[in-house]
């Protein structure tokens, strides 16, 4: 069934101010041939991350057009940078998911660059993650490289993929074309929805020996 612009703008325009996590009402939501173009600003990194994720799960939505700013409240205090950098490097020592000691950390006006290396792509999104949920935050660059701990092969890598994909209910994995050369996976084909779409990238995320992916994946 076609879901009109109006009932994605209504639904979404619904989920933002249900969101607890978003204050919405800064929020602009526009929409052109099935891409959902959100402006305006929120209060934190996470809830512009939030946003994107709402958007991700309204029935119609083809594509995220993400032009959300960071604008903390006039009553926030804002950590120097110094302060932020610790933060975040508290944080990755806290977390026994990556190893903060192979992570570099800097930060230019709140402006954060990870640099350093993780041994699986995951850990990559995983660190970036953590960095853009810390106070103080307007922008997180993600520099991380993925250095696997032994050897893969390509050709084992893309059957792990594929093998993973196909037991997913959600996908129907003939509609999915997986290439990898060197680590890198390029994934292509279509999807029904963002819900397919991201069990399809998850399958490629947390696959061993995934260095980098390239999406080209298509939502119908």
């Amino acid at each position: 069934m076609t879901t009109t612009n109006e009932e994605i703008k209504k639904n979404l325009v619904d989920a933002l101010y249900w969101d607890s996590r978003i204050d919405a009402s800064q929020i602009e939501v526009y929409i052109e041939n099935g891409t959902v173009i959100l402006e305006g600003t929120v209060p934190t990194y996470g809830a512009r991350k939030a946003a994107q994720q709402d958007t991700a799960e309204i029935a119609g939505v083809k594509a995220i057009d993400n032009r959300l700013r960071v604008k903390y409240p006039n009553t926030f205090t804002f950590p120097t940078d110094e302060e932020i950098k610790a933060n975040i490097k508290n944080v990755l020592l806290w977390n026994q998911q990556v190893n903060a000691e192979d992570i570099k950390v800097k930060v230019n006006n709140s402006f954060v660059t990870l640099e350093g290396s993780v041994d699986t792509f995951w850990k990559k999104l995983r660190v970036e993650s953590l960095a853009s949920d810390v106070n103080g935050v307007l922008n997180v660059t993600n520099k991380l490289t993925v250095v696997p701990g032994k050897d893969f092969v390509d050709e084992a890598i893309a059957k792990d993929i594929v093998n993973a994909i196909d037991r997913s209910l959600k996908v129907n994995v003939d509609n999915i074309d997986i290439r990898v050369e060197k680590g890198k996976v390029t994934i292509s084909g279509t999807v029904p929805n963002w819900s397919a779409y991201w069990a399809t990238y998850d399958a490629v995320q947390y696959t061993a020996g995934v260095t980098d992916i390239e999406d080209r994946l298509v939502v119908e």
